[in-house]
């Protein structure tokens, strides 16, 4: 990982979240605040829905959309979090499988946590509780053009062809992404991405 140049953190710092459309690097920088400054990571994308569960609410062809994830789930854990709880421990989400798997992240009691994920601005009541618990958000913007490419490598590299791959940023990533893009306002800072 080439060194990425990070933001200053204001002191006291508990719950720190870093948000953009799909395939902005989110993941990236989360990574570079652990490399570099010893912060927890705790991803959103454990609670994505399984896709059984996805299939039994007929969203499996929406994957990543915001009524695939356990939003509620996610703020009662990010609270638990903020609470300074000891042994929780969150699930994470598993690329090779494209699945979910509980209780598989420590979290640490004290100490600052990153959180990550695109939905953590949304402005609708089930993401709001997540807002809710985060003391500061990032939003994290790049080239449209550079980010539609890395989403089609990360799915070709999860087994989908490249003409799937491609389809399935325009059908659903970028639907995703526009909802993203449109709470970009209520981030308290917007963050060039690595």
């Amino acid at each position: 990982m080439r060194p990425v140049r990070l933001p200053d953190l204001p002191p006291g710092i508990r719950l720190l979240g870093i948000t953009g459309a799909p395939g902005v690097g989110k993941s990236t920088l989360a990574a570079a605040l652990r490399q570099q400054r010893g912060l927890a990571i705790l991803p959103m994308d454990g609670f994505h829905y399984a896709d059984v569960e996805l299939a039994r609410r007929g969203l499996l062809d929406r994957k990543g959309a915001p009524e695939t994830f356990d939003a509620e789930g996610y703020a009662a854990l990010l609270r638990r979090v903020r609470a300074g709880e000891e042994d929780v421990v969150a699930p994470m989400f598993e690329r090779d499988l494209e699945q979910p798997l509980a209780g598989a992240i420590p979290v640490p009691a004290t100490g600052t946590v990153v959180t990550e994920g695109n939905y953590l601005l949304l402005d609708e009541p089930r993401w709001r509780l997540v807002r809710e618990q985060l003391d500061v958000v990032w939003h994290l913007v790049v080239d449209d053009a550079l980010r539609v490419e890395r989403l089609v490598a990360r799915h070709v590299a999860h087994g989908k062809s490249p003409e799937a791959a491609r389809a399935w940023v325009e059908r659903v990533d970028q639907a995703n992404a526009r909802l993203v893009e449109a709470c970009r306002d209520r981030a308290d800072l917007v963050v060039e991405s690595p």
